[in-house]
Order: structure tokens, then sequence, then C-alpha cells
């Protein structure tokens, strides 16, 4: 897939990093995670037609992936079931750590923000919002999971005004809609209010959820 033309590549403290910046105020900071052999360019699709006051930030995970792309955690054991909360904790914590320098570097406040990930993207937004769900304003979850162990950090108010978008095909091959309908349930337990699109599609988005995804976070 191409990067829209809108878009430059950067390298900033280490990070490999597409993004799209804005001069309209005021700015309101999404970052986008790619899913395990995916990279800065994988997702954009789901980022058209968003509002111009939207500074999108869509960082190249570091674990690199045979034959090609780049993971969210170091390389799984022979036999793995999916990744747990302490996989990834750490590009949790770096992905906060990145969203700080470099709204600072350019001279905005990302006190709050939006999140999108996909896969396995979906399962560290999902991770990155219940460790540190003071800083999410909105989270899209796109055909992932939560990991294990983050049932450990829930609480009946962890997540109040926290609102979460849930798209998931009936025939996903590679993540199982129960585990996507779980993720809902554990959410919604922590207090957040969460949007749910299913459709009969396998591991990818529908259009129909496409059009949905764009009307939650244009709201």
């Amino acid at each position: 897939m191409h990067a829209p033309s809108e878009t430059e590549l950067v390298r900033f403290k280490g990070w490999t990093l597409r993004v799209r910046s804005t001069g309209a105020r005021p700015i309101r900071l999404l970052l986008l995670i790619h899913g395990w052999t995916g990279d800065e360019n994988s997702m954009w699709v789901f980022a058209r037609k968003l509002p111009s006051n939207y500074w999108i930030l869509a960082p190249r995970a570091p674990h690199a992936t045979k034959p090609a792309g780049y993971s969210w955690r170091l390389p799984p054991p022979e036999r793995d079931s999916g990744p747990d909360l302490e996989a990834l904790r750490l590009s949790a914590e770096a992905l906060i750590s990145l969203v700080d320098a470099y709204s600072t570097d350019q001279g905005f406040q990302a006190g709050t923000f939006d999140v999108m990930g996909f896969s396995q993207g979906a399962a560290l937004a999902g991770a990155l919002t219940l460790l540190f769900p003071s800083r999410i304003g909105k989270a899209a979850l796109l055909a992932g999971f939560i990991p294990k162990g983050a049932e450990t950090l829930v609480s009946a108010h962890r997540l109040e005004g926290v609102r979460i978008f849930s798209a998931h095909g009936s025939m996903d091959e590679m993540v199982d809609i129960e585990m996507a309908r779980r993720a809902v349930q554990l959410l919604e337990a922590a207090g957040a209010v969460v949007t749910v699109c299913e459709d009969g599609v396998g591991h990818r988005v529908s259009a129909g959820c496409l059009r949905g995804l764009q009307a939650f976070l244009l709201s």
C-alpha cells in the first residue's frame, strides 16, 4: 500500500514515523498502530476523510519480523497463543513517551489523544488504554482483542469517559470474533462506552464498519 501524498516520512528519536501534520486548531493527535508484519504505511487506509485538525502519527514497531515487516513485541516462543499484557507493556510505555516527546517538539500539547490499532495493533491500543486511561480520549480496536492479563487492570470506573469503537468480522480466521466480544465485555466492565460493529468478513474491516469508524472519529 502506498502512503498518502499528504504525509511525510520522519525520523525522530530512533523512531520511523509516517506523519500527517496540520495547521488547524485545536490540534487532536491520532496515533495509528499497525498490526503484526505491518509498518508505518499500513494504517492509512483507515485514516481517510478524518477532520483536518487531526495530527496523525503512525510509528513503525521496533521489532523486525521475517520475511518482512515489524512487530510490537519480541519474537514469541514457537508455541504461542498471542501476546499478553506484559509482552506489550514496553511498547505501550514507549508510545506514551513518543507522543509526549513528539508533541512537545512540534509545539502542541497531547495530554489526551486518540488511538487506532489493527489486529496486534488493536491489542496494543487496548493495552495502552487500560494502562494509561487518563491519556486516551477515543480508541478504535479493529479486528483485535485484549491481551491476556489485562483483566487485572479492570475496575468499575477505570475507563470512565473513554469512548471505544470495536470492529470485527464474523468470519475472521486469525482472531476469533468471540475474542473481540470478550474484549467488549471487559472494556464495558471498566466503564468505557463501546460502539460495536460486526460484519460478515474475515480479518479486515468491512465497508460498513469503516463508515462507522469514520463517524466515530468525526463525532
